[in-house]
C-alpha cells in the first residue's frame, strides 16, 4: 500500500474517508479538497485517484448517461479486487458482495466465453431495499 505523504495527498485522503459514503467524481473531489481551503490541483487529484485506485482503496466506477467516473473510498471494505458490487440506482449507494454470490455466472462466463471477471470493476445496477421502501410509501 503507497503512503500518501503530500500535503495535497493527505488532504485528498481525509475528504476522501470524510465522504466515504459518497460517490464522486473527480471533479467532486478538487472542489472539496479546494473548498475547505486547501490547495489541490486537478492534475494531483488525479494521481491520487489513481494510486487508490491501484492500492484497492478507492472504487471506480462508470455513472450512467455520462462520461465521467465516478469513485467510493472503501478502506473499510478491504481490496475491491475480492468481491462483486451492486449500486442502488435510485440513492447510489454501494454495495459490497462476496463473490460466491455470483460464482456460478462467474465459472460460466470463464467457461463460455473465456472472461473473467475484474471484481474491482464490478457495478450491478439494482434499487436498495430502503429506496424500495421510501417508493412503496411515496417518499423522494
Amino acid at each position: 500500500m503507497a503512503v500518501y505523504t503530500t500535503d495535497a495527498g493527505t488532504r485528498i485522503v481525509e475528504f476522501l474517508k470524510n465522504n466515504a459514503g459518497k460517490r464522486l467524481t473527480a471533479s467532486d473531489i478538487f472542489n472539496g479538497v479546494n473548498a475547505s481551503g486547501h490547495e489541490a490541483d486537478m492534475s494531483t487529484v488525479y494521481r491520487y485517484i489513481d494510486k487508490l485506485y491501484n492500492d484497492g482503496r478507492l472504487l471506480k466506477y462508470k455513472e450512467a448517461n455520462s462520461k465521467a467516473y465516478s469513485y467510493q473510498y472503501n478502506e473499510t471494505y478491504g481490496s475491491c479486487r475480492e468481491h462483486t458490487h451492486a449500486q442502488c440506482s435510485e440513492c447510489g449507494k454501494i454495495f459490497h458482495m462476496q463473490n460466491e454470490v455470483l460464482a456460478d455466472a462467474a465459472k460460466k462466463m470463464q467457461e463460455q466465453y473465456g472472461i473473467n471477471i475484474d471484481y474491482r470493476r464490478t457495478v450491478i445496477p439494482g434499487i436498495c431495499n430502503e429506496c424500495k421502501e421510501k417508493k412503496k410509501r411515496g417518499i423522494r
